[in-house]
């Protein structure tokens, strides 16, 4: 996405505001709230003390990445999926901290619900940013676009005491845009009579969708900005790059997006994969961890009150050689334990011998619980489900390490920060 150092100074400012006074946002309902480096702002407001430090949160051993970095730790080049130890060649002064994804889970459900306050169009995108459409909201709050982007950000400061930056517009693809380039913990309104002004001068980067290839193709073309997209005539863009990407850049060049905010994403699966620090060929330590992270999987598929009916392994091997295996139930579960006997079986009858660098566990086929089958009254797996409701609940009280299956107890091979990828 384009920053604001892509805009001339002037530019940038015309869109913020001034001495209390916004832009005109008269028919700007799309907006999109975006955390500023959340997983490290989080990590911060637990420890105060680091507020003025760089502070880094990924995987820590050798083979890990980075999840996020402050904004004092990007200074120094950092960035997320950085691998951790080129970050530490780096800032080898910074706060380097192993994730709490269970604490991030929670402060984000807190977020979305202030969202939700708002308005009941969320499209939640990841646990750190979503799109809302406020149009239906302004009468009954008595604010304008922009008045809801301030109340967000103040309510999620005082309730949460982390930041988020705001970009209020007329369309989800231009209040993107506006979130990144006012970050962090900063709001722009692009008025919608304004759109082509604001993006006409960014890089073709810029454009939904363009990566550094594409980007790299259209700059053979002559084609450096958004407005060089703009102006080129379609047949002539279609001839060059195919007629679904030209008609995809063409409509965002001329500000035109459609798009409206999907307020249910159903997610199409959960799961969770690590990366061992050391390969590992022991097949008994390797169904352990299948087994906590069956324990992760099927555990968030019980809070989201879902059930899935295929359950598949991801296994990526010391020569980056990844297959991936997987077997559809009779019946839709939720149950941690029919989940890792599917995954160890997979894992035992089709998957060859070779030292193993990273594997993970995934649950598809979802359905709410209440529409998926169930299983009978006496199966054996009810008594496995009533005891890892009771273990759920404890968790919840006691924290995540209060309730674990006895063979989790034991020291398990090293191994980098799990991560949890974000549902498809």
């Amino acid at each position: 996405m384009g920053r604001s150092a892509n805009l001339p100074r002037g530019l940038v400012d015309r869109y913020r505001a001034r001495d209390g006074v916004w832009p005109d946002d008269t028919g700007c309902r799309m907006l999109h709230v975006d955390m500023d480096a959340f997983y490290a702002s989080v990590e911060i407001r637990e420890r105060p003390e680091l507020a003025n430090m760089p502070v880094v949160v990924g995987g820590l051993s050798g083979r890990g990445v980075v999840s996020a970095a402050n904004y004092l730790a990007r200074t120094f080049g950092i960035r997320s999926a950085m691998p951790m130890a080129h970050a530490r060649r780096l800032a080898p002064h910074a706060v380097y901290l192993p994730p709490q994804f269970d604490l991030y889970q929670e402060v984000s459900r807190g977020v979305m619900a202030i969202f939700r306050d708002i308005t009941p169009l969320v499209e939640p995108l990841s646990l750190d940013e979503a799109f809302l459409d406020v149009g239906g909201a302004l009468r009954r709050l008595g604010l304008t676009p922009g008045g809801v982007g301030e109340l967000i950000r103040s309510r999620v400061s005082a309730d949460h005491s982390v930041t988020c930056s705001v970009g209020v517009a007329s369309t989800k693809f231009l209040a993107k845009l506006a979130s990144g380039m006012c970050k962090p913990d900063g709001m722009m309104v692009v008025p919608s009579n304004a759109a082509l002004e604001f993006l006409h001068p960014l890089p073709v980067s810029a454009l939904w969708g363009v990566g550094a290839k594409t980007a790299a193709r259209l700059e053979e073309l002559g084609l450096h900005t958004v407005a060089d997209v703009a102006a080129m005539p379609l047949p002539r863009l279609r001839r060059k790059v195919g007629v679904a990407l030209a008609d995809h850049l063409y409509a965002l060049a001329s500000g035109v997006d459609e798009r409206s905010v999907v307020p249910v994403s159903r997610e199409k699966s959960i799961g969770a994969e690590e990366t061992f620090e050391i390969d590992v060929t022991d097949r008994s330590l390797l169904r352990r961890e299948l087994l906590r992270l069956s324990e992760r999987s099927a555990g968030s598929l019980r809070a989201k009150g879902l059930h899935g009916r295929t359950v598949s392994i991801k296994v990526r091997f010391a020569d980056f050689t990844t297959i991936t295996r997987s077997r559809t139930l009779p019946v839709a579960t939720d149950v941690t334990q029919e989940v890792y006997r599917v995954a160890a079986e997979l894992l035992d009858t089709q998957t060859p011998p070779g030292a193993i660098r990273l594997i993970g566990v995934r649950i598809e086929g979802l359905d709410n619980a209440d529409s998926a089958q169930q299983l009978i009254f006496d199966a054996p797996e009810r008594g496995w489900r009533e005891a890892e409701q009771a273990a759920d609940q404890a968790r919840s009280r006691f924290g995540s390490l209060a309730v674990r299956p006895a063979s989790l107890l034991r020291e398990s091979p090293e191994r980098t920060a799990e991560f949890e990828p974000k549902p498809e």
